[in-house]
């Protein structure tokens, strides 16, 4: 699976995806700053099949309807949670189709 990771998802999630999966940063891919509409059109036409974000707001604006990429949105960025989680996130990550949408519970780490 080609799965890229937006900027709002912390960077180093990739080191703690499956090495069957091909992952990469919107910034490795020279996308940054792009908009979530013109983001998800340019990894959609790249052919990625997974994108990862924690931005919560971006199911509300955009639509997947006709697209081939899947999102994946976690409930938090904050690394340490996102590390703690690691596995939730990795049955999520199989669990994806195309054009899917899942929201990721993992809390937010707040005490």
């Amino acid at each position: 699976m080609k799965i890229i990771l937006d900027e709002s998802a912390p960077q180093k999630l990739r080191l703690l995806i499956d090495s069957r999966h091909i992952v990469v940063t919107t910034w490795f891919q020279g996308w940054s700053g792009l908009k979530n509409g013109a983001l998800l059109a340019a990894a959609d036409q790249a052919g990625f099949d997974l994108f990862i974000t924690a931005d919560q707001e971006i199911s509300y604006q955009q639509n997947l309807a006709g697209r081939r990429i899947a999102l994946l949105v976690l409930s938090t960025n904050n690394w340490g949670v996102v590390k703690e989680q690691a596995q939730v996130i990795a049955d999520a990550i199989e669990a994806t189709t195309t054009g899917s949408y899942a929201f990721v519970d993992i809390g937010n780490g707040r005490r």
